[in-house]
């Protein structure tokens, strides 16, 4: 009965008619889901961004004014839910059960829904009119040279191409064990834990919580989403076109809220779960709220070793500049702090990091406003670095001039501060050197062959383990330095890098059992689903079975 009910909604679903939706776009430059256009959103025209709850829209009583990061005009305006109008949210996280809209024996024909979903989903996002209009949305409101942004809307495409079809199903495959007697086999399937939560930062507006969001539903979670309101617009947008792309309303919540509201929703609604991709701060807190049952992909302070074999100065000064400055600093993989080895000291590599910094400028947005720390704070780092003993200023340190950011982000020309290798290790500075500043900001050391103990030592004692880098072809050296550390997502070799969360591998944090990954079957399955097994044992009694003598 199932078989043949999946198989009607199969065959009368009609297919997304991409000229009525989409066409139109090359006449009169609009897409059918969108509500604003990217290019227009400004202090003269303001966007709206609303609420989804129950699969209806719906604004609220408070308007949370964004200041355009470029220019310091209110230019969105985001119907921010207070804490007494909660209950709809709170109401619909309960309708849905702990076993989830879809399991592997509930409602199978979802698990085909979205393959159809993510293949529209992925086709949409393959226009070059779509893709324009996010990567330019992503822009307005997380400024980044249009490179960086559109190839975030190109991972996220390519993310759901690969859960076109049959795929998401495929996430949900199950094992079986033969038993002890005939008719006895344990089977074990993904389980899905129901109400959920996903909570995004601001850096990667579509990426991360699409991502997330899809590995959500994919293995039968009702999740409400809340994205930080600076960049919710993006994931507003994104939503619209999921549902013109068949995606049920009711299937998603969307809560734009302060943190505050935000935890009282869910110590309130309880979800089995909750995502959290931000700051290491707001992790700890929401472990504790929420009795530990949270997955987090928190900060990252991410390192990177150039091994002793000098090759490439000119590539490797390029990837050096990439990790550390592209989107500004603002990434959670971005290279946070370089351990040369002094091999490389002796080569042109700092002189070129340097220029290519310089080439960065606020006319293209290869360098931009920080949206979470001000210019003040990063420079007073850069003040209190440069008192340790030994340390200098390489480049940059200094505020950006003639622009009209905001006060209450950050503009500076992207830095580069040595301190000496000795001194990061002393208890009085390790912690000041290992603060994360998301912004255009990295350290510099060097050590000797036989002060790599040291630079591992540095390692053991750092608290985030996200991305890191070993340059080297060198295998034995390779074998030391990943054999002596912890970073769940370690590039390794001559063209290492520390950014890059492509859809094709893991992406996430090791060394925590709390840690979240994101894009592969392997992250979604670990992150949205948890272990059931089911024993059968269906018989038969052997012949002449009688009781036996209690034990």
């Amino acid at each position: 009965m199932y078989r043949i009910a999946a198989y009607r909604q199969l065959k009368n679903r009609a297919p997304l008619n991409w000229i009525s939706l989409f066409s139109s776009a090359r006449s009169n430059h609009t897409l059918s889901f969108a509500t604003v256009k990217a290019e227009e959103v400004s202090g003269s025209q303001p966007a709206e961004v609303h609420n989804l709850v129950q699969g209806k829209w719906t604004s609220s009583s408070n308007w949370n004014t964004i200041l355009d990061p470029l220019n310091g005009q209110p230019f969105i305006k985001v119907a921010e839910v207070n804490e007494s109008e909660l209950q709809p949210f709170v109401g619909s996280l309960s309708k849905c059960p702990k076993h989830g809209l879809h399991n592997p024996f509930k409602a199978p024909e979802r698990y085909l829904m979205l393959g159809d979903v993510s293949t529209k989903a992925a086709h949409a996002l393959g226009l070059p009119e779509v893709s324009d209009f996010f990567a330019k949305l992503i822009q307005r409101v997380s400024p980044k040279s249009y490179q960086q942004a559109l190839g975030e809307v190109f991972v996220t495409q390519k993310f759901l191409e690969n859960f076109c079809g049959d795929q998401v199903r495929f996430l949900a495959r199950s094992f079986a064990v033969p038993g002890n007697h005939l008719g006895q086999q344990s089977h074990g399937f993904r389980w899905p834990y129901g109400p959920v939560a996903v909570i995004a930062p601001f850096n990667f507006p579509l990426e991360i919580p699409l991502l997330q969001l899809m590995g959500a539903l994919y293995m039968g979670n009702k999740p409400v989403l809340k994205v930080d309101s600076k960049v919710c617009i993006v994931m507003e947008q994104m939503l619209r076109l999921l549902h013109d792309c068949g995606l049920p309303v009711d299937d998603v919540d969307f809560i734009n809220s302060d943190g505050k509201t935000m935890n009282k929703l869910l110590v309130e609604a309880k979800p089995r779960m909750t995502l959290f991709t931000g700051s290491s701060r707001v992790a700890e807190k929401l472990a504790d709220d929420l009795s530990g049952r949270v997955k987090l992909e928190d900060a990252g302070f991410d390192w990177k070793i150039l091994g002793p074999d000098v090759n490439e100065v000119d590539y490797t000064a390029w990837v050096c500049d990439q990790d550390a400055y592209a989107c500004s600093g603002q990434k959670c993989s971005a290279q946070s702090i370089l351990f040369m080895h002094e091999n490389w000291r002796k080569t042109t590599l700092l002189d070129k990091m340097n220029e290519l910094a310089a080439r960065r400028k606020l006319d293209d947005l290869t360098v931009g406003p920080v949206l979470t720390v001000t210019t003040e704070k990063m420079l007073d780092h850069a003040t209190k670095l440069l008192q340790i003993p030994g340390s200098k200023l390489l480049f940059g340190g200094e505020a950006l001039q003639n622009h009209s950011i905001p006060e209450i982000y950050g503009a500076i020309k992207p830095t580069a501060i040595f301190v000496p290798l000795e001194e990061i290790l002393k208890d009085e500075h390790y912690h000041l050197v290992t603060k994360e500043i998301f912004g255009p900001f990295q350290v510099v050391t060097e050590y000797k062959d036989n002060q790599l103990p040291l630079v591992l030592d540095t390692l053991e004692k750092m608290n985030a383990h996200l991305t890191a880098a070993v340059v080297s072809n060198d295998i034995l050296f390779l074998q030391k330095v990943i054999g002596n550390s912890v970073n769940g997502t370690t590039y390794a070799g001559l063209r290492a890098r520390t950014t890059g969360a492509p859809q094709n591998h893991w992406f996430g944090p090791a060394g925590d059992p709390r840690g979240a990954g994101i894009g592969t079957p392997e992250a979604i399955k670990l992150v949205w689903s948890c272990h059931r097994e089911i024993i059968y044992d269906v018989g038969p009694v052997p012949q002449r079975w009688e009781v036996p003598a209690s034990t």
